[in-house]
């Protein structure tokens, strides 16, 4: 890519007069027009909680790049609220939201020219969208998270939006009352800030940090807290001197790196998006990766946290308890982190880390001790066999069996599996086949937040096995297995599955599995017609066309 940075701007002569008239009216004086302009992406809007509160953080932003010499350009990028969208037609656009935000990123930065961007996102896919269009485009940049939101609180427990999709099964089971689900309701999601578990954004803002492509301990602060406001301002400090000393993303963005994200997202129990996200990541930065490396990497690294969905608490509290410095210590401790790995702030992960003690305070059990995690290997297996060929992502602990072998209840729809769910029609021992979901099929590859929470709700989640060639939501736990790939509607096995075939999951052999011989399923092969697009305009339309396949990051480009 050209590096034309600056050169609309600073050209002497008659050239640059056009140029400086139009700066002018934005507030630039003699004195700017040779300082370094930074685009400040703001993803702020009223649409969900996780981003209500990014515009005060990016006004504090701008305020502190112009504090420190440089000239601040804000612009506004999307989001689509996941947890509003769930269950809906409107999940389809979340995914495909994630390129439309690193196109219009990489477009704004480009078209005028910028010295460097700090993005701010909170929602799902403002973050790896971000991080995305920052390795295209190359030049200094540094993503800050638009903080946490606190757990609601019901009844004497904490509360996460999750809660509130598990109490809509437990309603339809006459598990709790229609007064405890308005209450829960009611209370899941108390003020700003992302979903409050180790679920996606959390995750992909954990995996930042220890990236080097967020300043420590940002991840996890809570979006409502003082800290959050003043931590956005050292971001653009930290932006500035970067632009002076020319650290660039794919300085920082390296094999090492995300190596580095991916053995903390295994420690802290992170989302199964973070496979999908970091294999377009990498992507957009020239960096091999495999969908087989996470499951290389799995079998290194212990689970040391005792995070929601699975577990007991949320990311404040692994905030109070020293937060992903605290975890990255822990790794690099014992081998498993690379310390000469470059950050934003110029400095080794081995240098930032280096006042943090090796192992965690002992008045808190949200981070465990060495010798005592939660798990003895990550959570995130990458499972294959004749039904996923290319691969499939299932979280494997938390989970009372290892594997099931049952009866295939197969669905077209995320709304037909639904309805079955609710209709009590899952029985323990099923298998749900969720299809045509994939990232051409659906399009968008929607999360499947809503039947997973329903069965879990109804007491069913150590007992009903569940695969899709969509994806879960972070908040997802259970005997479930998405990104099944090759997809249904490319004709992978997963389209081949008539009700009834005997399904086998089994997370400890990795193996997914349709117990059917390789005759007969030649034999539908043969027999199987791609369906129809379900769009044939707009972005659905043209995502569909364009979208790899989810074991190569469901990229478009």
């Amino acid at each position: 890519m050209p590096d034309n940075r600056k050169s609309k701007v600073v050209t002497q002569g008659v050239q640059r007069s056009p140029n400086r008239a139009m700066l002018r009216a934005v507030g630039f004086t003699n004195e700017d027009f040779d300082k370094p302009i930074i685009g400040i992406s703001n993803s702020h809007s009223t649409i969900t909680p996780c981003n209500m509160g990014i515009g005060s953080l990016a006004v504090r932003a701008e305020q502190a790049v112009k504090a420190a010499g440089a000239m601040p350009q804000m612009f506004g990028t999307i989001t689509i609220s996941d947890g509003i969208s769930m269950g809906t037609e409107g999940m389809k656009y979340s995914l495909v939201s994630r390129e439309v935000i690193a196109d219009s990123i990489e477009t704004v930065c480009n078209g005028q020219s910028m010295d460097g961007v700090l993005a701010i996102g909170g929602c799902d896919k403002n973050m790896p969208g971000a991080m995305i269009a920052m390795a295209r485009i190359n030049i200094p940049a540094i993503f800050v998270y638009g903080g946490t939101i606190k757990p609601g609180h019901y009844r004497g427990r904490d509360l996460t939006v999750v809660s509130a999709f598990e109490a809509v099964g437990q309603f339809n089971a006459h598990k709790i009352d229609e007064e405890e689900l308005n209450g829960i309701e009611r209370n899941a999601c108390p003020g700003a800030g992302s979903c409050g578990g180790m679920f996606t954004a959390n995750t992909m803002s954990s995996a930042f940090e220890a990236m080097g492509m967020s300043l420590m301990y940002s991840s996890t602060m809570a979006a409502e807290d003082a800290e959050k406001a003043e931590s956005t301002a050292e971001s653009a400090r930290a932006l500035v001197n970067a632009i002076k000393k020319q650290i660039l993303p794919r300085d920082i963005i390296t094999r090492k790196s995300i190596e580095n994200a991916i053995t903390v997202i295994m420690a802290v129990g992170g989302s199964t998006n973070a496979v999908l996200h970091f294999l377009a990541i990498a992507h957009s930065a020239g960096v091999e990766l495999g969908i087989d490396d996470f499951e290389t990497l799995r079998g290194r690294v212990p689970v040391l946290c005792d995070l929601k969905p699975s577990g007991k608490y949320v990311a404040t509290d692994l905030h109070r308890a020293g937060g992903i410095p605290q975890v990255m210590k822990m790794l690099l401790a014992h081998g498993l982190l690379h310390g000469d790995a470059l950050t934003i702030t110029g400095q080794t992960v081995a240098e930032v880390l280096k006042d943090i003690p090796a192992e965690p305070r002992g008045d808190q059990d949200v981070i465990r001790p060495w010798n005592n995690p939660m798990y003895a290997q990550g959570h995130l297996a990458i499972l294959k066999g004749n039904l996923a060929t290319e691969g499939a992502v299932a979280k494997i602990t938390g989970i009372k069996k290892s594997s099931i072998t049952g009866p295939a209840r197969v669905f077209d729809s995320e709304e037909t599996c639904m309805a079955a769910i609710l209709a009590r029609k899952i029985v323990a021992g099923d298998v749900v086949v969720i299809r045509y979901e994939g990232p051409k099929g659906g399009p968008g590859m929607r999360e499947m937040l809503s039947p997973t929470s329903a069965i879990i709700g109804e007491g069913l989640g150590d007992s009903v096995g569940l695969i899709t060639d969509g994806r879960f939501s972070g908040g997802t736990y259970g005997m479930v297995v998405g990104h099944v790939a090759p997809e249904a509607a490319v004709g992978g096995a997963i389209a081949l599955v008539e009700e009834g075939d005997s399904i086998t999951i089994d997370a400890a052999a990795r193996l997914l599995q349709l117990n059917v011989s390789d005759a007969e399923l030649a034999r539908r092969r043969a027999a199987w017609q791609p369906p129809k697009p379900r769009y044939t305009t707009g972005v659905l339309a043209k995502y569909a066309k364009l979208v790899s396949s989810a074991s190569k990051g469901a990229v478009t480009d």
